[in-house]
């Protein structure tokens, strides 16, 4: 019968132990810092539950011990979690400017593109003065498999999103890379170059080049890319193209908090 109580009570002791640890978050933001007997006071429980549950916040780093013996107050755990949401919220106004020096450079269309549900989904974008006809692709979602940002996105993606970005490999073009081992390999070159690129795979016509866009942890959030028509974004050119776009990606990179080379 005690088992059977304990089985029963178990999620809900669970639950009460992350409220608890949520409280001690919301403590310490509020003092500053606090120790764990002041914490325990708060919360109205025992010292040594305090104690654990502030021990567990500080394996995450979400608290940290400061000098004065005894306080605590809120790790680098909080900042990073917070400069993640942080990047996701302020990608597209930070990107903006510097899409619009490279779509004045390029002379082309620059786009910012993040992984969405399988696909990719365009969140900035900017004109050079020869794109005045150009297609509006904020808001679009393209295929990971067909589009430069596409491959950036599935070169540095989790094994779920990689699989199911493999799953279908539709065909757009006579160039559209639907072989999987094609497009794995290409996804290598992809990350030992640094960059990614499409001709005609999309559409006939128009060729891209593409640069990952890395968060505050390194992680790869985003791709930035430029395409034009084959005549003027040329497959000899796209080593210089990338190596300006790698330039911008890592630019707008440091905006949203990422300081690595």
């Amino acid at each position: 019968m005690r088992n059977e109580r304990e089985r029963k009570s178990g999620p809900v002791v669970q639950v009460q132990s992350v409220d608890r640890a949520l409280e001690i978050l919301d403590i310490l933001a509020r003092r500053g810092a606090a120790g764990v007997t002041e914490i325990a006071a708060e919360l109205d429980v025992h010292k040594s539950t305090a104690f654990r549950l502030v021990g567990a916040l500080e394996n995450r780093q979400l608290v940290e011990q400061v000098s004065e013996r005894g306080k605590y107050r809120l790790g680098f755990g909080i900042v990073r979690l917070a400069g993640a949401t942080t990047a996701a919220l302020d990608l597209p106004r930070e990107s903006q400017p510097v899409c619009r020096d490279l779509a004045v450079d390029f002379d082309a269309t620059v786009n910012v593109a993040v992984l969405d549900s399988g696909q990719a989904t365009n969140i900035a974008q900017e004109y050079g003065d020869s794109a005045v006809a150009a297609r509006n692709w904020i808001g679009q979602r393209t295929p990971l498999h067909a589009t430069s940002s596409g491959k950036i996105l599935l070169a540095w993606a989790g094994e779920d999103d990689l699989a199911a970005g493999l799953d279908v490999l539709e065909r757009f073009t006579p160039d559209t890379i639907t072989s999987r081992s094609r497009l794995l390999t290409e996804l290598d070159e992809v990350r030992d170059r640094g960059w990614a690129s499409t001709s005609e795979e999309l559409e006939i016509g128009l060729n891209a080049v593409a640069a990952p866009i890395r968060g505050a942890d390194g992680e790869v959030v985003a791709a930035v890319s430029v395409s034009g028509p084959v005549y003027r974004l040329t497959v000899a050119a796209y080593p210089d193209i990338a190596e300006k776009l790698r330039v911008g990606a890592l630019e707008i990179s440091a905006r949203i908090g990422y300081y690595g080379d």
